[in-house]
């Protein structure tokens, strides 16, 4: 079964975040971040060449970095579902829809 990374880096985000959240330990959430990348990632490289592969690591990182400041300008649920949504738009573009190689 094709697993969608959109989905995948959306929900890892976002789980990531409120699993942290909700249990003050930022480690439960680290892992959920690190799960979720490893599983995309596994995916983009099967899917896509090696600089699409490393451009979309490179932005969903870049999405966890980029909430933590963002958060303090518009908040913390805004700003993670942003970056899910930014990265979740590159995934699908780069990698979802087209065919698996």
């Amino acid at each position: 079964m094709r697993i969608p990374t959109a989905a995948i880096t959306a929900g890892s985000l976002v789980g990531g975040w409120q699993l942290a959240r909700l249990t003050g330990k930022r480690p439960l959430g680290g892992f959920v971040l690190a799960a979720g990348g490893i599983l995309a990632g596994r995916e983009w490289a099967r899917r896509t060449s090696p600089a699409v592969t490393g451009a979309l690591v490179a932005t969903y990182l870049g999405a966890f970095g980029l909430s933590h400041p963002l958060a303090k300008k518009i908040g913390p649920w805004p700003s993670v579902l942003a970056v899910s949504a930014l990265t979740a738009a590159a995934s699908y573009a780069a990698a979802d829809r087209t065919a698996p190689r």
